[in-house]
């Protein structure tokens, strides 16, 4: 039938003509910004699992950041640690040196000079080693008493997943060293003995500082892995596949010009009346 009212070949052409606009405006945009999911419109699974990987990236890249934070200050804590060995031996060599009949207590005293001002050192880094305002060699309380104080650090993105560090105090009574002396033979050997108890515990805590770090170094490998293959994941995701899209792009702008021509063609249909009504 041949009618002018109703031009359906017309109508057909105008639906296809929206339909592959909008399929070409989706192309054009995954195009610009790089992105296949720019809303939930396009990919709405999609959309809330690449949500939920960003969500764990951002968390596990920010465990790596605290892990690493938490390496910088465990090895301030063992570099203030190992000055406090050195110091130790040498007050060692003064105390088995004043341990000797052929010094005099006068004599002594001299030795004694230097070793208590080793020993008032040892407290002053123990007091002074700071890392973010926070001290490190004092113990939980941050007195100079004792005790221990653990370090707490996030090693992944979610909650409960923290590596923990206890440093004991290693202040002058927290090593055993508070009224020790050499000014005679008999403190002389005391504080031999009680030298070599604290080195003990210095090379103790630096041991566990040293496998504290170690583990922090391998949780950083770890989270570094897990976090760069969610991330390839969710590109797959996410991405725009850019030979895909600008395939897509290509075939839509040939569609939108052969459905331009169906139109015009459609349009002119109309005037084959005329010539039926000469």
């Amino acid at each position: 039938m041949v009618a002018i009212n109703t031009n359906v070949s017309a109508t057909y052409s105008q639906n296809a003509m929206k339909t592959n606009a909008r399929a070409m405006s989706t192309a054009m945009e995954q195009l610009s910004t790089g992105a296949r999911v720019n809303a939930a419109k396009d990919d709405a699974a999609g959309l809330a699992i690449g949500q939920n990987m960003t969500s764990q990236i951002r968390g596990l890249n920010m465990a790596i950041r605290d892990l690493n934070d938490g390496i910088n200050m465990m090895q301030t804590a063992e570099g203030a640690m190992i000055e406090q060995s050195n110091m130790l031996q040498r007050m060692r060599e003064l105390a088995v040196q004043a341990n000797n009949g052929t010094y005099s207590n006068t004599q002594r005293s001299y030795l004694s000079l230097e070793y208590e001002a080793l020993a008032s050192q040892i407290q002053k880094i123990a007091t002074e080693t700071k890392w973010n305002d926070q001290s490190l060699l004092v113990g939980t309380s941050g007195t100079l008493a004792g005790g221990t104080g653990t370090f707490t650090f996030q090693s992944g993105q979610a909650s409960g997943q923290t590596i923990s560090v206890t440093v004991s105090a290693m202040t002058g009574t927290g090593l055993g060293l508070d009224g020790g002396g050499i000014s005679t033979v008999a403190s002389s050997a005391g504080a031999i003995a009680l030298i070599g108890s604290a080195l003990e515990k210095i090379n103790v805590q630096r041991a566990a500082i040293g496998a504290g770090i170690n583990q922090m170094t391998y949780a950083v490998d770890n989270v570094t892995n897990i976090s760069s293959n969610t991330t390839q994941s969710r590109s797959t995701i996410m991405d725009t596949d850019y030979a895909q899209a600008s395939t897509q792009l290509a075939k839509t702008q040939i569609i939108q010009q052969a459905a331009t021509a169906m139109l015009a063609q459609a349009n002119q249909q109309a005037q084959g009346v005329l010539s039926l009504l000469k």
